[in-house]
């Protein structure tokens, strides 16, 4: 069983009784009067009662009875539907929460699914603001939908430190497979909310351009600052993506800087172990015409090259930065 959280009547930007969910239709019917009820995880017989009370269309209750995957607008006669996603952070773990919308002349009906935060918040404002509460459902449309918009920012500023501390930490250490795997995380975050935040640009355009009976066109202002929020919302995303990428890009690159400066040490010392094998072989042959082998400071006089070799080896490497 689902909870009514709030229900109230609304007159000239005042709060005039709150009610009860049967009551609704006879209040929404009074002229400049209009119903607000806001409801949690509600069951299918409550959305029942509420298409009989205020003649929802029929395709609009069974969409409401589905379960979506992304923002969505509808429009049903004189009515709309709205699907929102609210962005919540579980045990670090980024889910959304989905918020149904039904506005029409006389009513608004908000329906969450889900512990998000709660409208509550929303309608104190509303209420707090009675010159533009007095516009009536298309004002509180608006204050919902720039509420379900400034729950991302939040979340956007917290991957963008995230993201900060990420690159820092690629710059100083070799790239771990948990540091991929991080990364890795946060872009896959950053494309879901790419795929909720997205189409909200789509639906406050529309509203901009939609004529219904309850939507003022003084309202549409309104709604535009809705959509450059959204605007600036994927503009960031885009941001920290990009972010997200070079991290990546910088830790593949620092790691594969390391790996080449061991190898050229590698070499270096190589080159250095090979020539006193060298010389030592060439020595090793046990040929009989030699002449260093008699001379009495031939031994001296090869440990002297190995030595003057191996130095000027390691101080030639040494100046090309390869040791």
């Amino acid at each position: 069983m689902g909870r009514v959280v709030a229900a109230a009547v609304y007159s000239h930007g005042k709060k005039v009784a709150s009610i009860s969910l049967d009551e609704g239709k006879q209040w929404s019917k009074k002229p400049e009067h209009f119903v607000w009820i806001g409801l949690h995880e509600p069951c299918p017989e409550e959305l029942i009662n509420l298409q009989q009370q205020f003649d929802l269309h029929e395709l609009a209750l069974e969409d409401a009875l589905q379960r979506h995957t992304r923002p969505k607008l509808e429009t049903f006669g004189d009515a709309l539907f709205l699907v929102l996603y609210s962005p919540i952070l579980v045990d670090d773990e980024l889910t959304f929460v989905e918020t149904q919308l039904f506005a029409g002349s006389g009513y608004i009906i908000s329906a969450r699914y889900g512990e998000s935060a709660p409208y509550s918040q929303v309608r104190q404002r509303c209420e707090a603001r009675p010159l533009l509460l007095e516009h009536g459902e298309d004002f509180v449309l608006y204050a919902l939908l720039s509420f379900v918009i400034e729950n991302y920012r939040p979340l956007m500023d917290n991957y963008h430190l995230e993201l900060e501390e990420v690159e820092q930490h690629v710059l100083k250490n070799p790239l771990s497979q948990a540091d991929v795997e991080r990364i890795q995380g946060l872009r896959r975050d950053l494309l879901r909310l790419r795929r909720y935040i997205g189409p909200l640009a789509e639906i406050c355009k529309e509203l901009q351009r939609l004529d219904f009976p309850f939507i003022d066109k003084n309202m549409r202002p309104y709604f535009r600052d809705v959509a450059i929020h959204v605007n600036r919302l994927l503009e960031d995303l885009t941001g920290l993506r990009e972010m997200a990428d070079h991290a990546f890009e910088i830790g593949l690159l620092l790691e594969s800087s390391r790996q080449s400066i061991t190898q050229r040490k590698f070499a270096a010392w190589a080159a250095i172990l090979a020539f006193p094998t060298a010389v030592a072989g060439i020595y090793g042959m046990n040929f009989q015409n030699m002449p260093e082998l008699t001379w009495q400071y031939g031994y001296f006089a090869v440990l002297g090259v190995i030595t003057t070799g191996c130095i000027g080896l390691y101080a030639s490497f040494k100046h090309y930065g390869w040791l």
